[in-house]
Protein backbone atom coordinates (compact mmCIF):
# COMPACT_ATOMS: atom_id res chain seq x y z
CA UNK A 1 0.00 0.00 0.00
CA UNK A 2 1.38 3.37 -0.95
CA UNK A 3 0.12 6.89 -0.66
CA UNK A 4 1.90 10.03 -1.82
CA UNK A 5 0.58 13.12 -0.08
CA UNK A 6 1.72 16.57 -1.12
CA UNK A 7 1.11 19.14 1.58
CA UNK A 8 -0.15 22.24 -0.15
CA UNK A 9 -3.08 23.20 2.01
CA UNK A 10 -2.95 26.42 3.98
CA UNK A 11 -4.89 25.99 7.19
CA UNK A 12 -4.54 26.79 10.88
CA UNK A 13 -0.93 27.53 11.76
CA UNK A 14 -0.64 25.60 15.02
CA UNK A 15 2.62 24.08 13.79
CA UNK A 16 5.72 25.94 12.73
CA UNK A 17 5.41 27.65 9.36
CA UNK A 18 8.20 25.97 7.47
CA UNK A 19 10.44 27.17 4.67
CA UNK A 20 13.49 25.30 3.38
CA UNK A 21 15.92 26.09 0.59
CA UNK A 22 15.24 22.59 -0.79
CA UNK A 23 12.00 20.59 -0.69
CA UNK A 24 12.07 17.82 1.90
CA UNK A 25 11.04 14.30 0.94
CA UNK A 26 9.75 12.20 3.85
CA UNK A 27 9.29 8.44 3.88
CA UNK A 28 6.77 7.25 6.45
CA UNK A 29 6.78 3.53 7.18
CA UNK A 30 4.07 2.66 9.70
CA UNK A 31 1.51 -0.01 10.55
CA UNK A 32 -1.73 0.57 8.65
CA UNK A 33 -3.15 -2.97 8.45
CA UNK A 34 -3.45 -5.99 10.70
CA UNK A 35 -2.79 -5.97 14.42
CA UNK A 36 -1.77 -2.57 15.74
CA UNK A 37 -3.02 -0.69 12.68
CA UNK A 38 -4.80 1.86 14.86
CA UNK A 39 -1.48 3.00 16.29
CA UNK A 40 0.05 3.65 12.88
CA UNK A 41 -3.09 5.33 11.58
CA UNK A 42 -3.02 7.74 14.52
CA UNK A 43 0.68 8.55 14.01
CA UNK A 44 0.02 9.16 10.31
CA UNK A 45 -3.03 11.32 10.95
CA UNK A 46 -1.32 13.43 13.61
CA UNK A 47 1.71 13.95 11.37
CA UNK A 48 -0.35 14.91 8.33
CA UNK A 49 -2.52 17.30 10.37
CA UNK A 50 0.57 19.27 11.38
CA UNK A 51 1.81 19.33 7.80
CA UNK A 52 -1.58 20.54 6.59
CA UNK A 53 -1.74 23.24 9.23
CA UNK A 54 1.73 24.49 8.33
CA UNK A 55 0.68 25.34 4.78
CA UNK A 56 4.16 24.29 3.68
CA UNK A 57 4.33 23.32 0.01
CA UNK A 58 7.93 22.11 0.20
CA UNK A 59 7.32 18.79 1.92
CA UNK A 60 6.34 15.53 0.24
CA UNK A 61 5.29 12.55 2.34
CA UNK A 62 5.38 9.01 0.95
CA UNK A 63 3.41 6.67 3.20
CA UNK A 64 3.94 2.89 3.29
CA UNK A 65 2.35 0.07 5.30
CA UNK A 66 4.84 -2.22 7.08
CA UNK A 67 2.08 -4.70 8.09
CA UNK A 68 3.97 -5.04 11.41
CA UNK A 69 6.51 -7.29 9.64
CA UNK A 70 10.26 -6.58 9.97
CA UNK A 71 11.10 -7.97 6.53
CA UNK A 72 8.47 -5.77 4.90
CA UNK A 73 9.74 -2.72 6.79
CA UNK A 74 13.33 -3.38 5.66
CA UNK A 75 12.30 -3.70 2.00
CA UNK A 76 10.26 -0.51 2.20
CA UNK A 77 13.13 1.39 3.81
CA UNK A 78 15.52 0.21 1.10
CA UNK A 79 13.09 1.36 -1.59
CA UNK A 80 12.51 4.75 0.04
CA UNK A 81 16.23 5.41 0.51
CA UNK A 82 17.55 4.03 -2.75
CA UNK A 83 14.73 4.50 -5.27
CA UNK A 84 12.77 7.42 -3.81
CA UNK A 85 15.85 9.17 -2.34
CA UNK A 86 13.98 10.46 0.69
CA UNK A 87 15.71 12.88 3.07
CA UNK A 88 13.94 11.86 6.29
CA UNK A 89 12.22 8.70 7.48
CA UNK A 90 9.66 8.31 10.25
CA UNK A 91 6.59 6.35 11.34
CA UNK A 92 7.70 3.03 12.86
CA UNK A 93 5.58 1.87 15.79
CA UNK A 94 7.24 -1.38 16.86
CA UNK A 95 10.72 -1.66 18.36
CA UNK A 96 11.63 -4.88 16.56
CA UNK A 97 10.94 -3.11 13.26
CA UNK A 98 12.88 -0.06 14.44
CA UNK A 99 15.93 -2.19 15.23
CA UNK A 100 15.71 -3.77 11.76
CA UNK A 101 15.44 -0.44 9.92
CA UNK A 102 16.93 2.55 11.75
CA UNK A 103 20.66 1.60 12.01
CA UNK A 104 20.79 0.98 8.24
CA UNK A 105 18.92 4.18 7.40
CA UNK A 106 21.11 6.44 9.54
CA UNK A 107 24.28 4.72 8.32
CA UNK A 108 23.29 5.82 4.80
CA UNK A 109 23.19 9.47 5.90
CA UNK A 110 19.42 9.79 6.23
CA UNK A 111 17.62 11.33 9.19
CA UNK A 112 15.22 9.21 11.20
CA UNK A 113 12.63 10.88 13.48
CA UNK A 114 10.86 8.34 15.67
CA UNK A 115 7.24 9.13 16.58
CA UNK A 116 7.05 6.06 18.81
CA UNK A 117 9.56 3.20 19.15
CA UNK A 118 12.52 4.02 21.42
CA UNK A 119 14.57 0.85 21.98
CA UNK A 120 17.28 1.06 24.62
CA UNK A 121 20.05 0.08 22.21
CA UNK A 122 19.39 3.15 20.05
CA UNK A 123 19.46 5.41 23.11
CA UNK A 124 22.75 4.05 24.37
CA UNK A 125 25.59 2.33 22.53
CA UNK A 126 23.69 2.28 19.24
CA UNK A 127 22.82 5.99 19.23
CA UNK A 128 23.44 8.01 16.07
CA UNK A 129 23.56 11.77 15.38
CA UNK A 130 20.88 11.38 12.69
CA UNK A 131 18.44 9.51 14.93
CA UNK A 132 15.99 11.58 17.00
CA UNK A 133 13.22 10.15 19.16
CA UNK A 134 10.27 12.52 19.55
CA UNK A 135 8.21 10.24 21.79
CA UNK A 136 10.23 8.69 24.64
CA UNK A 137 12.86 6.07 25.31
CA UNK A 138 11.02 2.76 25.75
CA UNK A 139 11.71 2.46 29.48
CA UNK A 140 10.38 5.90 30.41
CA UNK A 141 6.65 5.42 30.99
CA UNK A 142 7.36 2.14 32.76
CA UNK A 143 9.89 3.82 35.05
CA UNK A 144 7.16 6.32 35.92
CA UNK A 145 4.79 3.45 36.69
CA UNK A 146 7.36 1.90 39.02
CA UNK A 147 7.71 5.20 40.84
CA UNK A 148 3.91 5.49 41.09
CA UNK A 149 3.65 1.93 42.46
CA UNK A 150 5.95 2.99 45.30
CA UNK A 151 3.70 5.95 46.10
CA UNK A 152 0.66 3.65 46.16
CA UNK A 153 2.46 1.33 48.57
CA UNK A 154 2.58 -1.75 46.35
CA UNK A 155 5.10 -4.26 47.71
CA UNK A 156 4.67 -7.36 45.55
CA UNK A 157 3.87 -6.68 41.87
CA UNK A 158 3.23 -9.27 39.21
CA UNK A 159 4.59 -7.91 35.92
CA UNK A 160 4.18 -9.03 32.31
CA UNK A 161 4.93 -7.81 28.77
CA UNK A 162 5.39 -9.25 25.26
CA UNK A 163 8.68 -10.92 24.38
CA UNK A 164 10.19 -8.32 22.04
CA UNK A 165 12.56 -5.35 22.54
CA UNK A 166 9.96 -2.90 23.85
CA UNK A 167 8.54 -5.54 26.20
CA UNK A 168 11.95 -6.20 27.70
CA UNK A 169 12.61 -2.46 28.02
CA UNK A 170 9.20 -2.09 29.69
CA UNK A 171 9.82 -4.49 32.53
CA UNK A 172 13.40 -3.28 32.92
CA UNK A 173 12.03 0.24 33.26
CA UNK A 174 9.41 -0.73 35.85
CA UNK A 175 11.97 -2.59 37.95
CA UNK A 176 14.44 0.29 37.76
CA UNK A 177 12.38 2.58 40.02
CA UNK A 178 10.02 0.10 41.73
CA UNK A 179 11.27 -0.69 45.24
CA UNK A 180 9.09 -3.69 46.10
CA UNK A 181 9.34 -7.41 45.39
CA UNK A 182 8.10 -9.30 42.34
CA UNK A 183 5.40 -11.95 42.71
CA UNK A 184 6.09 -12.99 39.13
CA UNK A 185 7.58 -11.81 35.84
CA UNK A 186 6.30 -13.10 32.48
CA UNK A 187 7.05 -12.46 28.82
CA UNK A 188 4.15 -13.34 26.56
CA UNK A 189 4.09 -13.97 22.83
CA UNK A 190 3.88 -10.81 20.71
CA UNK A 191 0.34 -10.64 19.33
CA UNK A 192 -1.06 -13.07 21.93
CA UNK A 193 -4.79 -12.81 22.65
CA UNK A 194 -5.48 -15.65 25.12
CA UNK A 195 -4.22 -14.97 28.65
CA UNK A 196 -5.84 -17.80 30.61
CA UNK A 197 -2.50 -19.29 31.65
CA UNK A 198 -1.08 -15.90 32.70
CA UNK A 199 -4.20 -15.08 34.72
CA UNK A 200 -3.94 -18.41 36.53
CA UNK A 201 -0.35 -17.59 37.49
CA UNK A 202 -1.34 -14.12 38.71
CA UNK A 203 -4.15 -15.60 40.82
CA UNK A 204 -1.79 -18.07 42.49
CA UNK A 205 1.14 -15.66 42.91
CA UNK A 206 0.23 -13.79 46.08
CA UNK A 207 0.69 -10.46 44.28
CA UNK A 208 -0.73 -7.23 45.67
CA UNK A 209 -0.76 -5.48 42.25
CA UNK A 210 -0.39 -6.14 38.52
CA UNK A 211 1.70 -4.18 36.06
CA UNK A 212 1.39 -4.98 32.38
CA UNK A 213 2.52 -3.61 29.05
CA UNK A 214 0.41 -5.08 26.24
CA UNK A 215 -0.16 -2.54 23.46
CA UNK A 216 -2.94 -2.55 20.88
CA UNK A 217 -5.20 -5.59 20.63
CA UNK A 218 -3.12 -7.50 23.18
CA UNK A 219 -4.11 -5.02 25.89
CA UNK A 220 -7.78 -5.14 24.90
CA UNK A 221 -7.82 -8.93 25.22
CA UNK A 222 -5.94 -8.98 28.51
CA UNK A 223 -8.08 -6.34 30.23
CA UNK A 224 -11.36 -7.97 29.20
CA UNK A 225 -10.17 -11.36 30.39
CA UNK A 226 -8.76 -9.86 33.59
CA UNK A 227 -12.09 -8.19 34.36
CA UNK A 228 -13.88 -11.50 33.93
CA UNK A 229 -11.35 -13.52 35.90
CA UNK A 230 -12.47 -12.54 39.37
CA UNK A 231 -8.97 -11.37 40.29
CA UNK A 232 -9.35 -8.34 42.54
CA UNK A 233 -5.93 -6.67 42.38
CA UNK A 234 -5.14 -3.08 41.39
CA UNK A 235 -3.78 -2.75 37.86
CA UNK A 236 -1.20 -0.22 36.66
CA UNK A 237 0.04 0.19 33.12
CA UNK A 238 1.62 2.57 30.64
CA UNK A 239 -0.51 4.74 28.38
CA UNK A 240 -0.01 2.26 25.52
CA UNK A 241 -2.46 -0.15 27.15
CA UNK A 242 -4.99 2.57 28.01
CA UNK A 243 -4.83 4.79 24.97
CA UNK A 244 -7.81 6.57 23.47
CA UNK A 245 -8.30 4.09 20.64
CA UNK A 246 -8.07 1.09 22.96
CA UNK A 247 -10.39 2.32 25.71
CA UNK A 248 -13.56 2.19 23.64
CA UNK A 249 -12.94 -1.47 22.89
CA UNK A 250 -12.11 -2.32 26.53
CA UNK A 251 -15.06 -0.45 28.01
CA UNK A 252 -15.94 -0.63 31.70
CA UNK A 253 -13.10 -3.05 32.46
CA UNK A 254 -10.65 -0.14 32.23
CA UNK A 255 -12.49 2.33 34.48
CA UNK A 256 -10.38 3.60 37.36
CA UNK A 257 -7.12 2.09 36.13
CA UNK A 258 -4.07 4.33 36.60
CA UNK A 259 -1.59 4.67 33.76
CA UNK A 260 1.47 6.75 32.95
CA UNK A 261 1.93 9.05 29.96
CA UNK A 262 3.92 12.05 28.78
CA UNK A 263 0.77 13.36 27.06
CA UNK A 264 -2.92 13.64 27.83
CA UNK A 265 -5.75 15.44 26.09
CA UNK A 266 -6.35 17.50 29.24
CA UNK A 267 -2.89 19.11 29.38
CA UNK A 268 -4.23 22.63 29.54
CA UNK A 269 -2.04 24.64 27.18
CA UNK A 270 -3.11 26.63 24.10
CA UNK A 271 -1.13 24.32 21.81
CA UNK A 272 -2.61 21.11 23.20
CA UNK A 273 -6.14 22.47 23.42
CA UNK A 274 -5.96 23.58 19.79
CA UNK A 275 -4.47 20.23 18.74
CA UNK A 276 -7.25 18.22 20.41
CA UNK A 277 -9.93 20.45 18.91
CA UNK A 278 -8.48 20.46 15.40
CA UNK A 279 -7.81 16.69 15.39
CA UNK A 280 -11.42 16.03 16.33
CA UNK A 281 -12.62 18.41 13.64
CA UNK A 282 -10.39 16.82 10.99
CA UNK A 283 -10.91 13.13 11.79
CA UNK A 284 -14.08 12.89 13.87
CA UNK A 285 -12.44 11.24 16.89
CA UNK A 286 -10.41 12.19 19.94
CA UNK A 287 -6.63 12.10 19.42
CA UNK A 288 -4.54 9.42 21.04
CA UNK A 289 -1.05 9.44 22.50
CA UNK A 290 0.17 8.22 19.11
CA UNK A 291 -1.59 11.03 17.26
CA UNK A 292 0.06 13.61 19.53
CA UNK A 293 3.47 12.02 18.86
CA UNK A 294 2.90 12.13 15.10
CA UNK A 295 1.85 15.77 15.37
CA UNK A 296 4.93 16.70 17.41
CA UNK A 297 7.24 14.79 15.06
CA UNK A 298 5.97 16.73 12.06
CA UNK A 299 6.31 20.04 13.90
CA UNK A 300 9.89 19.21 14.90
CA UNK A 301 10.67 18.53 11.24
CA UNK A 302 8.94 21.71 10.12
CA UNK A 303 10.86 23.74 12.71
CA UNK A 304 14.17 22.42 11.35
CA UNK A 305 13.06 23.14 7.77
CA UNK A 306 12.44 26.76 8.72
CA UNK A 307 16.07 27.13 9.84
CA UNK A 308 18.20 24.95 7.58
CA UNK A 309 18.43 23.23 4.21
CA UNK A 310 17.99 19.46 4.59
CA UNK A 311 20.86 18.97 2.12
CA UNK A 312 23.18 20.66 4.63
CA UNK A 313 23.19 17.74 7.05
CA UNK A 314 25.19 19.44 9.81
CA UNK A 315 22.99 22.54 9.88
CA UNK A 316 19.80 20.51 9.64
CA UNK A 317 20.92 18.23 12.48
CA UNK A 318 21.58 21.24 14.70
CA UNK A 319 18.19 22.69 13.84
CA UNK A 320 16.55 19.42 14.89
CA UNK A 321 18.51 19.37 18.16
CA UNK A 322 17.18 22.83 19.05
CA UNK A 323 13.63 21.38 19.12
CA UNK A 324 12.27 24.87 18.48
CA UNK A 325 8.59 23.94 18.25
CA UNK A 326 5.56 24.04 20.52
CA UNK A 327 4.89 20.51 21.75
CA UNK A 328 1.44 19.21 22.61
CA UNK A 329 2.88 17.88 25.87
CA UNK A 330 4.29 21.22 27.10
CA UNK A 331 8.00 21.55 27.79
CA UNK A 332 10.14 19.43 25.46
CA UNK A 333 13.87 19.24 24.88
CA UNK A 334 16.40 16.68 23.74
CA UNK A 335 19.03 15.09 25.93
CA UNK A 336 22.58 14.42 24.69
CA UNK A 337 21.45 11.21 22.94
CA UNK A 338 18.63 12.95 21.01
CA UNK A 339 15.91 11.49 23.27
CA UNK A 340 13.33 13.58 25.14
CA UNK A 341 13.65 15.14 28.55
CA UNK A 342 10.04 15.63 29.70
CA UNK A 343 7.46 15.31 32.45
CA UNK A 344 5.52 12.07 32.81
CA UNK A 345 2.01 12.11 34.28
CA UNK A 346 -0.28 9.67 36.04
CA UNK A 347 -3.72 9.40 34.44
CA UNK A 348 -6.93 7.65 35.48
CA UNK A 349 -9.42 6.07 33.08
CA UNK A 350 -12.79 7.83 33.34
CA UNK A 351 -15.99 8.12 31.33
CA UNK A 352 -17.14 11.41 29.82
CA UNK A 353 -20.69 10.88 28.59
CA UNK A 354 -20.43 7.76 26.44
CA UNK A 355 -16.70 8.10 25.81
CA UNK A 356 -13.98 6.39 27.83
CA UNK A 357 -10.91 8.58 28.21
CA UNK A 358 -8.15 9.60 30.63
CA UNK A 359 -7.67 12.49 33.03
CA UNK A 360 -4.44 13.57 34.71
CA UNK A 361 -4.39 12.99 38.46
CA UNK A 362 -0.77 13.81 39.16
CA UNK A 363 2.80 13.81 37.95
CA UNK A 364 5.04 10.75 38.30
CA UNK A 365 8.37 12.18 37.14
CA UNK A 366 9.66 15.70 36.46
CA UNK A 367 11.97 16.56 33.53
CA UNK A 368 12.78 12.89 33.16
CA UNK A 369 15.60 11.65 30.96
CA UNK A 370 16.51 8.06 30.11
CA UNK A 371 18.95 5.64 31.70
CA UNK A 372 21.14 5.10 28.62
CA UNK A 373 22.37 8.54 27.58
CA UNK A 374 25.74 8.10 29.29
CA UNK A 375 26.45 5.09 27.04
CA UNK A 376 25.91 7.22 23.92
CA UNK A 377 29.13 8.41 22.27
CA UNK A 378 28.05 11.42 20.23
Amino acid sequence: MKQILLAAVAALSLGVAAASAEPVKVGMITTLSGGGAGLGIDVRDGFMLAVKQSGNEDIEVIIEDDQRKPDVAVKLADKLVQAENVDVLTGLIWSNLAMAVIPSVTAQGKFYLSPNAGPSMLAGKGCHPNYFNVAWQNDNLHEAAGAFANVEGYKNSFILAPNYPAGKDALTGYKRLYKGDLAGELYTKLGQTDYAAELAQIRASGADSVYFFLPGGMGISFLKQYAGSGIDLPVVGPAFSFDQGILQAVGDAALGVRNTSQWSKDINTPVNNAFVESFQAEYGRLPSLYASQGFDTANLLLSAMSKADVKDADAFREALREADFKSTRGEFRFGPNNHPIQDIYVREVIKEGDVFTNKIIGKALNSHSDAYWSECNM
